[in-house]
């Protein structure tokens, strides 16, 4: 098995990327918009994507945080707020907005699942800094350690609670970025002291079973190289000093922060100590070039990706409750005047 995640084309497999995905046998998929038309579209490519490899489990993954990032929207799928409107209700009554996370990220696994998705690459756990990018902005649980990783736990237990893995995201902290990753490399001046912050939540919940870094520097740790490209970071932040022992994703090597060539990005993320490298944009030259310079996916990162699988599982169509749950959302959530 290849460690990397690669995405598709389409809203159908081609016959090249049907017979590519076979020999290659990747760790998994990602799904975007561009292959979600509909629900029995979107379960017919994702049982065609099981058919491929017959693993029981099979990473097929997609960024459903709701908000702006949302892959499945309406008519076809329910809308999801994001992570603001939980933060709001929190500064009145903590207790319901967890309650309201929870029911939120329930019904949400419930979707996913019944569509043959096995990974929901939420939580975000990057606290709202003032006067940052707004790249994260509204997607954040706010600014306090303690509430972000208390909204983070309630939407991992939802999403394990539909049958789905979460992933916390994007260490160590994207909270003070100050350009948009997608477009240019954002160097982190805050000391170590003021990181502590950024670190906390996801010390809090580095028992997460997936975890996804993020392509900033960090000068207090690495001059040098993003957390997705720095041994030193993985090694004594990732692991060491937020704890964190499951999978290890890279956030897309497609993004514009790193530099060179998509193989060769993939061949430096996965030698600093990532587990998996993410490359979404199914363009055939660079999943072949990954393929070129990545080893065969380690025992330990097997095992990883063994335990990340093991509790989800696919449904046959959306369970009747999660109505209830979003009615339950929206009555909580409307004590703060928030809505879905």
């Amino acid at each position: 098995m290849i460690p990397a995640i690669f995405g598709l084309g389409g809203p159908h497999l081609t016959a090249d990327e049907r017979a590519f995905f076979r020999e290659a046998d990747p760790a998994g998929y990602i799904l975007f918009g561009r292959n979600c038309v509909d629900p029995q579209q979107l379960r017919a490519l994702t049982d065609d994507l099981r058919s491929i490899h017959g693993r029981e489990h099979l990473l097929v993954s997609i960024d459903q945080e709701g908000g702006r990032v949302a892959r499945l929207r309406p008519p076809h799928w329910s809308p999801y707020p994001a992570g603001e409107a939980f933060a709001r209700l929190y500064d009145i009554a903590p207790a319901s907005a967890i309650e309201a996370a929870r029911a939120n990220a329930t019904a949400m696994g419930l979707e996913l699942s019944a569509m043959g998705i096995t990974v929901d690459y939420h939580p975000p756990l990057d606290l709202r800094i003032p006067g940052a990018h707004d790249v994260i902005g509204d997607r954040a649980f706010g600014a306090d350690p303690m509430q972000v990783a208390a909204l983070g736990r309630a939407v991992l237990e939802g999403l394990a609670a539909g049958g789905v893995t979460g992933c916390v995201k994007h260490m160590p902290g994207h909270g003070r970025t100050d350009v948009d990753t997608h477009k240019a490399l954002p160097t982190v001046s805050a000391s170590a002291a003021e990181l502590e912050d950024d670190l906390a939540p996801f010390r809090t919940l580095n028992h997460a079973l997936i975890g996804m870094t993020g392509h900033l520097v960090f000068p207090v740790w690495d001059a040098e190289n993003p957390a997705t490209l720095s041994p030193a970071i993985i090694r004594d932040v990732i692991r060491g000093s937020i704890g964190f022992d499951g999978l290890l994703l890279t956030d897309d090597i497609d993004m514009e922060a790193l530099g060179g060539t998509i193989p060769e990005r993939a061949a430096r993320a996965h030698a600093a100590g990532c587990d998996i490298i993410l490359n979404c944009w199914a363009k055939m030259d660079d999943m072949e070039g990954i393929c070129a310079v990545l080893p065969a996916m380690s025992a330990a990162t097997a095992a990883r990706l063994d335990r990340a699988l093991a509790p989800t599982r696919i449904a046959p169509e959306i369970a009747p409750q999660q109505g209830e749950l979003l009615a339950k959302r929206d009555a909580l959530l409307a004590l703060a005047g928030a809505a879905a």
